[in-house]
């Protein structure tokens, strides 16, 4: 397993949004629209991204535009894989993904844009569940105020949650996880992949405090 926590995907995803000569703007939005602002955020960092057209509050290319409401029959993981490496997020190399295999086949995904920050995802039932590691609990100084802390805050981080897991050598780690049904559209199954790495970017960043190092 990964021993790095989110603290170093952090690091290494503003490290290379400055490196692209991006800067930093914090904004206020009800949590309904995360959505709609993380696909304005990816249109907004290309070249000419502010020309794009905008339809339903967000900014979008004319392509865009045609994937955004297609609906997809109900997915199992291994279909799921396949699709997903047919779209451009994952051909262009802006992330990474491959298949385990096992009992329960998950998907590893490897996300370049945000300092190479490890997601899983994997089809549950009728859910696609979408995750990621953020840091073991022996890293957290406070661990009764953290927890306090994510139980009043973790409403500013729309469409994730943050769990407490027991791993296999019997470390507990957080995790920050996100679901939808397994018959959502493919485009929305990658906007739940950039909103989760967006969401434990930000978590790392709002819960330092707690952390040890």
């Amino acid at each position: 397993m990964d021993k790095k926590t989110s603290a170093h995907y952090q690091r290494e995803f503003r490290r290379r949004l400055r490196e692209q000569g991006l800067v930093k703007k914090e904004v206020w939005i009800r949590p309904e629209n995360a959505r709609l602002l993380s696909r304005a955020e990816k249109q907004l960092r290309l070249p000419g991204g502010g020309s794009k057209e905008v339809m339903g509050g967000v900014m979008v290319s004319e392509a865009s535009a045609k994937n955004v409401s297609g609906n997809a029959s109900e997915w199992t993981t291994r279909t799921l894989y396949k699709a997903l490496k047919a779209e451009s997020y994952f051909i262009n190399g802006t992330a990474a993904i491959e298949l385990i295999e096992g009992a329960e086949p998950s998907l590893h995904i490897v996300m370049r844009e945000f300092g190479d920050l490890p997601v899983f995802a994997t089809v549950a039932g009728e859910q696609i569940i979408v995750e990621s590691v953020l840091w073991p609990q022996a890293e957290v100084n406070d661990v009764a105020g953290f927890n306090e802390a994510v139980l009043r805050t973790h409403k500013y981080f729309p469409l994730s949650t943050i769990s407490l897991d027991r791993m296999e050598d019997g470390s507990d780690y957080y995790h920050m996880f996100g679901a939808l049904s397994a018959a959502s559209s493919i485009a929305d199954v990658v906007l739940e992949v950039e909103v989760l790495a967006t969401n434990v970017i930000q978590a790392t960043e709002a819960y330092g405090e707690f952390l040890k190092s």
